[in-house]
């Protein structure tokens, strides 16, 4: 796909509107080395699930744990399994010297677009979170996606600045904060790209839309596309029965059981798609797998929410 940022963002809006962003999970071994031959065949059908876009080596693809040559292979895997189908939005991280290393190599691989993730440890001002997109851009020819989430969160006043850097074409929010989000928005230009990236998108879905966030990632299309999917036509098509019941019987109850260990919006999730047959293997430290009680829960939880949209486990 590729090309200038005028072009991604085309890309990605007519994207997000014709259903949810993946985030693919990151495959390993069960001693934890990368299996790539697994992540492959587990992107391929994320792929067949025909999702917005495609977002490797993120947060739910264990950005944090991926040394830089298995980031590269990562993200090659992802770009020739989209084929130029969907675009391609690696993740890149922590200071902007090493995020630059992350998207060189990305933009190497075929990446179209990159999410600059929160960066590591410590607090900042406005000034530096602002400067720390100027000096990402500075060094690369892909269009950035800033990620507001922990530690990251823009003023109105700090989105009209870092608006205007050449290549920052949009924001991921996760901080379901919609009263800030409303502001950003009102003061983004016109074609800024904003969507949901809270860690159960579903939930917040609607809200979002009303201040004019309507797309959203989805952490469940990781394991379970077709109740993802199911959700998203509900919420496209106005059929709110259909998205309380999804809400209610699967969503809220899965988000009940991902907050009762730090780290289950990752690990939960993985297990989920293990239930499923997918080979995407263990959790890497400091990340554990969830407990048996906790995994026999998911199961039926899992079993319900597709007996929802008539699939099976």
């Amino acid at each position: 796909m590729g090309g200038q940022p005028e072009s991604v963002v085309r890309a990605l809006r007519d994207a997000m509107a014709k259903g949810v962003l993946s985030f693919p999970l990151t495959s390993f071994h069960a001693d934890g080395s990368l299996d790539l031959d697994g992540f492959r065949a587990y992107v391929a059908g994320q792929l067949a699930a025909a999702p917005g876009a495609l977002f490797p080596a993120c947060g739910t693809g264990e950005f944090f744990s991926l040394a830089e040559d298995e980031y590269r292979q990562v993200v090659g895997v992802a770009v020739e399994e989209a084929g130029g189908r969907v675009p391609v939005v690696a993740g890149v991280g922590y200071g902007w010297a090493q995020a630059a290393r992350f998207a060189r190599i990305a933009e190497e691989a075929g990446a179209d677009a990159l999410l600059v993730l929160p960066h590591y440890l410590v607090a900042a001002p406005q000034d530096g979170l602002v400067a720390q997109l100027e000096q990402l851009a500075a060094r690369t020819s892909l269009p950035l996606i800033a990620y507001q989430r922990g530690q990251v969160a823009y003023t109105a006043h700090s989105l009209t600045r870092i608006a205007r850097i050449p290549g920052v074409i949009g924001l991921k929010d996760g901080h379901s904060d919609l009263d800030r989000l409303q502001r950003l928005t009102l003061a983004a230009p016109d074609g800024f790209l904003f969507f949901n990236g809270a860690a159960t998108a579903e939930i917040q879905a609607r809200a979002y839309a009303t201040v004019g966030v309507p797309a959203y990632s989805s952490a469940v299309h990781a394991f379970a596309p077709e109740i993802a999917d199911a959700f998203f036509a509900a919420l496209r098509d106005g059929e709110q029965g259909t998205t309380d019941k999804l809400l209610h019987d699967f969503y809220v109850p899965f988000v009940e059981l991902r907050d009762r260990v730090p780290g289950y919006a990752v690990s939960l999730v993985k297990a989920a798609a293990r239930l499923r047959g997918r080979p995407v293997g263990p959790v890497r430290a400091p990340l554990t797998d969830p407990s048996t009680a906790d995994l026999a829960e998911l199961r039926s939880l899992l079993g319900a929410g597709l007996d929802l949209v008539g699939a099976s486990l």
